[in-house]
């Protein structure tokens, strides 16, 4: 324990005079522990698969973080024990008019000091103090004064590398290293030999050719870094909902401030550290932060909310106290540094790739350096003797070395790592413009390569802005599009089912009415309950007056397993009324008396519950989301027991209309004819999701829709012949979508993309090779799970990322034929000519040139093709393919036959074929077979613009 002790005697200022021995024997105790439970798990993480790398590179600093916050907060209770800080109110705080100490606020929520929270009053003292109220908030004028003393909500970043930093980096390349070495070398020989200028020629052109390519390497890199920062900026670009000036507004997370009264609800990121003010049910995952992984129950007793943390059930509102570094979260961040974007598995291949080739071009480099120098040594024995040495030799071996290592630097394809940076960059660059924030590189290489897609259907396939089309009231059904059906069913039930009605909206909703800072009322919440308080609102019936009559006693948020929600609401005459809406087979199931026309609970017949089922299918087979909305009136109730399951009356049925998005029906249409399967894993009745299913042309004639009850209880061998029929799975659990995906990926080695938008989609999300998230709908656990945010939740947009996938992944193998081909031809011409006739024809500073035009203009001049519509024509790229196809090593056989071909007559016929004579004819013929060979590159370049088909020249200008 000695280190550990040494550590924290460094790091958190432990105080030297000894403390008692029970408080020492008792930290010891706990850090000792805490050891040994972080080993256990970096353990675990280091015995994951090969599959999982990236993950536990994550987990690694999640578990770095959760270390230091342990040690943290051993040596923070350990410093407890033998001393107390003081806090004292500045100047500055004291004309700001605030009557507490940021650190000292700060300092009660990270260390969860119930003692010090009761000391300034609890949660309304501090409200007091801060000059913050709950239903109020803050006033926006005071947000720069806030800003000043409590600070920004902002962590402090690494600083951004320089251009200069890049510049070092791509001078650190070995083989560019080794030329320069030569390049001096052969600059004082040529100095010593021939003298100034001409002796300078060879050496000076090596090292400018040298810094072109270093220049040109070093922008590449920093414009990719400025680029990937800029992405970086919009992925965390988190919006919140908070009450300030008495209205509730949308803000983003870094324009918060101590005071603000911020609204959570599932699925939110905790956005700053504070204290809870009254809420439902609220339970907060603080895994990020502690590690472990049962959710926290937050209550007035125990009202301490951190930052980073996530609500995993329930609703509540919170009174920000600290912000930006003065977070626990924001603390810790600032101990450790983020890791890099790790490499896509393209890049990993094709690093393989360009080993290989380096170890070719160094094998082919040696034999060439040798057959110079032995052929070199016999020359010279047989003319002046080995003996006898001159300036003029020395500078004959630089350049064959020089030649050598320059070959080694061709034969090495750097520009493969780059062209796919270049590719993918230029396809999150353009997909941003197309609504898809790309968070992960590897995500828009994988999304080419997918063969199956598992969408939702809300706000997916349909555009989220629901209506409510018909109704079921009193055993009639109505449409209610109009104004005039609306005063139609008014006119045909009585005022007091009408009440009892409208309460039950009004009240069973999670959504709300806000006021705008214009004075307009706009609806908040999720598009069922929009749509629903909506409807109640057109129908009439003041919001405000049902709320005076009955207050909020309990609350049950929606769950996806119960499907359902409810809320008990106390009456005016000492009773209590349960109100239940939720899945309507659910629901309806629950309820054994009906309302009727007058207002009365009626028994609820075999007959009229087959009316009603008839009524649900007929809603659903109409494409309407169906909703049941029952109550139940109560004497007493239970604090720490769940609504009631049964007893209850029905009100009312919910058809709820979803249209459409415009596209989708083609985008479907393309995925077919691309090999991408679509199905659709959705919450929904089964026959509104095959009605929706039909309509975008997901359900075909050989594929089956099932409910997700029937899934899971299909054995192994059941599911192998069932899934690769399955197009819709409705009344789908999250469990259900995560087995879908895990089965499809095992069992069928299928590259699957998922989206989501809940929570509760989270597992699928992250077990998918691609998991796609709703920017709008999505919650930020879904985000945080995504590797692709969709920004406009349009399922056109996913097709949009499939097809820059296919380009990518295309792009990349045409460049890699294109390099490919040079260097064989490369490293073939100098090797051939250098064991027949002596000397390479291509010099150290000709092929630094080609080169650098390869790695640069070359790969993105190819990288960066946009995708054409005949890339979603051909089936996706399979597990396990090989990325260098048959049809690529025939282009590249074929294109280095002729290349070689074409500069072997010039380089062994050139001087009779062209009659060229003189003395300075081998110049000439060096000079011809160097253009020769750069606009053989040009050609190439062309050619590889299209693989499979003849015509390169297509689109061209485009």
């Amino acid at each position: 324990m000695d280190w550990f002790e040494k550590s924290l005697q460094e790091n958190f200022d432990l105080p030297p005079k000894n403390p008692s021995e029970e408080a020492q024997r008792r930290w010891r105790s706990a850090v000792g522990a805490l050891v040994k439970n972080r080993r256990r798990r970096f353990r675990m993480v280091a015995d994951l698969d090969s599959r999982s790398q990236n993950e536990a590179h994550q987990r690694s600093i999640q578990e770095k973080i959760r270390l230091a916050l342990y040690v943290q907060k051993a040596a923070i209770t350990f410093i407890d024990g033998t001393k107390h800080k003081e806090y004292r109110l500045t100047e500055d705080i004291i004309n700001a008019r605030f009557s507490i100490n940021p650190d000292e606020l700060a300092s009660i929520t990270s260390k969860h000091d119930v003692k010090a929270l009761r000391m300034h009053g609890g949660v309304d003292g501090i409200s007091k103090k801060i000059r913050s109220t709950f239903d109020h908030g803050i006033s926006a004028s005071d947000l720069d004064t806030r800003q000043n003393i409590y600070g920004v909500n902002r962590y402090a970043e690494k600083p951004s590398r320089s251009f200069w930093m890049f510049v070092w980096d791509a001078l650190q390349d070995m083989t560019l290293i080794i030329l320069m070495v030569c390049a001096l070398i052969s600059a004082v020989v040529g100095l010593a030999s021939e003298g100034f200028p001409k002796g300078m020629y060879d050496g000076l052109g090596i090292i400018l050719s040298i810094l072109l390519v270093v220049m040109v390497t070093a922008v590449s890199d920093y414009r990719q870094s400025l680029q990937f920062k800029e992405l970086d900026n919009e992925k965390k670009k988190i919006f919140i909902h908070v009450t300030r000036d008495g209205s509730r507004q949308k803000i983003s997370i870094y324009d918060l401030v101590v005071g603000d009264i911020v609204h959570l609800s599932i699925g939110d990121q905790v956005p700053a550290d504070g204290l809870y003010i009254h809420g439902y049910s609220l339970l907060i995952d603080e895994s990020s932060l502690s590690g472990e992984s049962d959710p926290v129950y937050i209550s007035k007793d125990k009202p301490f909310l951190l930052a980073g943390t996530k609500v995993q059930d329930g609703s509540a509102k919170m009174m920000v106290t600290a912000v930006g570094m003065r977070t626990e979260w924001g603390r810790l961040m600032s101990t450790l540094s983020e890791g890099g974007e790790d490499e896509t598995p393209l890049q990993v291949k094709l690093n393989g790739v360009a080993t290989i080739i380096g170890k070719i071009g160094l094998v082919f480099a040696t034999l060439t350096f040798v057959v110079l120098m032995v052929r070199f040594l016999i020359e010279k024995g047989l003319t002046v003797g080995l003996s006898n040495w001159y300036s003029t030799d020395a500078l004959t071996i630089v350049n064959y070395f020089a030649t050598a290592v320059t070959i080694i630097v061709v034969a090495v394809p750097e520009g493969l790592p780059l062209a796919v940076t270049l590719s993918l960059a230029f396809a999150m660059k353009k997909l941003m413009h197309d609504k898809a924030l790309v968070r992960h590189l590897s995500a828009c290489e994988t999304m080419g390569s997918a063969g199956t897609i598992c969408t939702d259907k809300t706000g997916t396939l349909t555009t989220n802005h629901m209506v409510v089309d018909r109704i079921w009231i009193s055993d009639a059904s109505k449409s209610v599009t109009s104004d005039s059906s609306l005063e139609d069913l008014n006119s045909v039930i009585s005022p007091t089912t009408l009440g009892l009605f409208l309460q039950g909206i009004f009240e069973n909703t999670s959504a709300e009415v806000v006021k705008e800072k214009d004075g307009a009322q706009t609806v908040l919440g999720t598009p069922t309950e929009r749509a629903i308080l909506e409807f109640g609102l057109k129908l009439q019936g003041s919001h405000d007056a049902e709320d005076r009559t009955c207050t909020k006693v309990k609350v049950e948020p929606f769950n996806s397993d119960k499907k359902k929600m409810a809320v008990l609401v106390s009456l005016p005459n000492g009773t209590y009324r349960w109100f239940s809406k939720g899945a309507s087979e659910i629901v309806v199931q629950m309820c054994d008396m009906m309302v009727d026309a007058d207002g009365n609970s009626v028994p609820l017949s075999e007959a009229q519950r087959r009316n009603i089922l008839d009524a649900i299918n007929a809603f659903a087979s109409d494409a309407l989301r169906t909703l049941c909305l029952a109550y139940k009136e109560v004497d007493d109730f239970d604090d720490d027991s769940d609504s009631p399951t049964g007893g209850f009356t029905l009100i009312s049925i919910f058809g709820i209309k979803d249209p459409l998005h415009p596209g989708v029906k083609d985008a479907v249409k393309a995925c077919m004819s691309a090999g991408i399967i679509v199905r659709m894993v959705t919450g929904d009745n089964i026959n509104t999701a095959k009605a929706i299913a039909k309509e975008c042309g997901i359900l075909t004639d050989d594929g089956i829709a099932i409910e997700g009850q029937d899934f899971r209880s299909k054995s192994p061998e059941e599911m192998r012949d069932l899934i690769p029929k399955i197009r819709v799975m409705a009344r789908s659990l999250p469990l259900d979508k995560h087995t879908l995906v895990t089965n499809l990926r095992g069992m069928f080695h299928e590259v699957v993309a998922v989206t989501g938008d809940g929570t509760n989609d989270a597992p699928a999300l992250h077990e998918a090779d691609i998991g796609l998230a709703m920017g709008i709908a999505g919650t930020e656990v879904a985000k945080e799970s995504a590797d692709v945010i969709v920004l406009d939740d349009n399922f056109t947009t996913i097709i949009n990322v499939a097809r820059w996938g296919r380009a990518v992944y295309i792009n990349i193998q045409k460049f890699v034929q294109f390099q490919l081909t040079v260097n064989i031809v490369a490293l073939a011409i100098n090797f051939v000519s250098a064991c027949i006739t002596g000397s390479a024809p291509l010099t150290a500073v000709q092929l630094l040139w080609v080169n650098m035009i390869m790695d640069t203009l070359g790969a993105l001049a190819l990288a960066t093709e946009p995708p054409n519509d005949d890339m979603m024509k051909r089936p996706p790229v399979r597990r396990g393919e090989s990325f260098i196809t048959k049809v690529m090593w025939r282009n590249i056989i074929g294109q280095s036959l002729y290349q070689l071909v074409v500069l072997g007559a010039l380089m062994f016929g050139g001087e009779q074929l062209l009659n060229i004579k003189g003395a300075d004819s081998k110049s000439v013929i060096n000079t011809l077979i160097f253009n020769s060979f750069v606009f053989c590159q040009v050609f190439n370049e062309i050619n590889s613009r299209e693989m499979q088909k003849i015509n390169v020249f297509r689109a061209l200008f485009h």
